[in-house]
């Protein structure tokens, strides 16, 4: 089976332009089939800020009504889609930018009201991964925005996270596919002060003692349960560290297997 790579970068390293364009760079030396995903919440408050636009946000999610879904379209979708995209062709990548609307990619249904309305916020549903293969099996590169649709015309903002998971998943059947969440540490820690102290490999069984011994806490836990949710769905291995470990030099990084 060949190899698809299902990279994620966070808003730190899209903030920084030295960073991002230092990660371009990896990316487009990437060897293989490959895609991108992005969010740029940072970005989307900032401009939010400046529109005199409150940004709401509740456990670290974004509260997405009307107003910040306009602003998020025209951040995610435009101005850092595009950016990169124009970046990655002049790195020889022919890059394409998408929402989860282009060619019906990525369809999620709005999220039901319970203690919280997150507003327009979607919980991806189906990903249609024959549409996408036939983008990558054309030579294009495709890179994600954090971005939905309904399929009834609405959009919808959606966790990158998870969008890349699901991505990863839907693809799985054609691919043998990896994902790689880089972020600005080196990896899960087991000390928080030490960014060397990197967990380099975590299985069900270890994973669940980094849980006893609080290693892994916080807002950690439910990316790494996502990690485990794409494993058991036909995703081979699932990567967490800086960008750096788009290297082959690199191994100081964390690979979350079954």
């Amino acid at each position: 089976m060949e190899k698809l790579s299902i990279i994620k970068i966070g808003g730190n390293i899209i903030e920084d332009e030295t960073s991002l364009h230092a990660f371009l760079k990896l990316f487009s030396n990437l060897e293989g089939k490959k895609i991108l995903v992005h969010g740029g919440g940072k970005r989307a408050t900032h401009i939010a800020n400046k529109l005199g636009i409150e940004s709401k946000m509740v456990n670290g999610r974004r509260i997405t009504d009307a107003e910040t879904l306009e602003i998020i379209t025209m951040v995610y979708g435009g101005l850092i889609n595009k950016n990169m995209v124009a970046k990655l062709q002049a790195l020889q990548v022919d890059a394409i930018g998408l929402t989860g609307a282009d060619i019906n990619s990525i369809q999620s249904e709005k999220r039901p009201v319970k203690e919280i309305d997150f507003g327009f916020v979607g919980d991806v549903k189906k990903v249609a991964s024959n549409s996408i293969d036939k983008l990558i099996k054309a030579g294009f590169t495709p890179v994600f925005c954090a971005i939905t649709h309904d399929g009834k015309g609405q959009l919808l903002n959606t966790n990158a996270d998870t969008i890349a998971s699901t991505i990863a998943v839907g693809m799985s059947k054609t691919y043998d596919t990896s994902i790689y969440y880089c972020f600005e540490l080196n990896g899960v820690l087991r000390d928080f002060n030490d960014k060397n102290s990197v967990v380099k490999n975590i299985d069900t069984t270890s994973y669940k003692e980094l849980l006893d011994a609080k290693i892994i806490t916080d807002g950690m836990i439910p990316k790494i349960d996502n990690c485990f949710d794409a494993l058991n769905n036909g995703v081979s291995k699932v990567h967490i560290g800086n960008t750096s470990m788009l290297t082959k030099e690199n191994d100081n990084f964390t690979t979350i297997t079954l």
